[in-house]
């Protein structure tokens, strides 16, 4: 029951700070969510559809490759898409919030963070390129957040060079502040977890 609860306040906070932070001002985020949003700048498609589309060829590979990041994610994957997509409309919100980009994307990174690090508390991850990454670290025996961190400045760096209103600046800020919020928030449960079980939003 409490993982249902986690999976689902979580999920809204992850889709409040997409929805009401990022998408207006058109800032990106890093993993499997970055690479939705550029999609989405570009041909106006349903972020949270698109996080759905990208997941689920990485998501297979994890069933034949290393399985309990198959299960780890699925749940987390399947019901984050739909809440981002269902909040949609939240996006009118911005107009009336103070505050300019920097602010929110400090704010919508700290948003993404701590939905994002209620899932993981509970042993949910809503997978992405992060099991991709993990996929990686694991063949290479590296550091996941290592592999994690360069996918993310990948992705914002190509999303800032594909779409020109994105600037490059201040969605690292939100992607540090979604690092940073992560990391706080789980730091304390990390043990409960095997290791591999816990990874960040992508």
């Amino acid at each position: 029951m409490r993982k249902i609860v986690a999976l689902l306040i979580g999920s809204v906070i992850l889709a409040v700070g997409l929805n009401v932070f990022l998408i207006p001002h058109g800032l990106m985020e890093g993993g499997a969510l970055g690479i939705s949003l550029i999609v989405h700048y570009v041909t106006e498609t349903r972020v949270g559809l698109t996080f759905l589309i990208i997941s689920i060829p990485i998501f297979l590979l994890t069933w034949f490759v290393y399985r309990p990041f198959f299960y780890n994610g699925i749940h987390g994957m399947l019901i984050s898409a739909v809440v981002i997509d269902t909040l949609a409309p939240l996006r009118g919100v911005a107009a009336l919030l103070p505050g300019g980009a920097i602010s929110s994307a400090a704010t919508g990174g700290v948003l993404i963070g701590i939905g994002t690090g209620l899932m993981l508390r509970r042993g949910i991850s809503i997978g992405g390129t992060d099991l991709l990454a993990q996929l990686v670290a694991k063949g290479l025996k590296t550091n996941s957040g290592l592999i994690i961190l360069v996918f993310d400045v990948i992705i914002v760096t190509v999303g800032s060079l594909l779409v020109p209103a994105v600037s490059l600046v201040l969605s690292l800020i939100t992607v540090c502040c979604v690092g940073i919020t992560i990391s706080f928030i789980v730091s304390r449960e990390i043990s409960r977890f095997p290791s591999g079980s816990i990874s960040k939003l992508a």
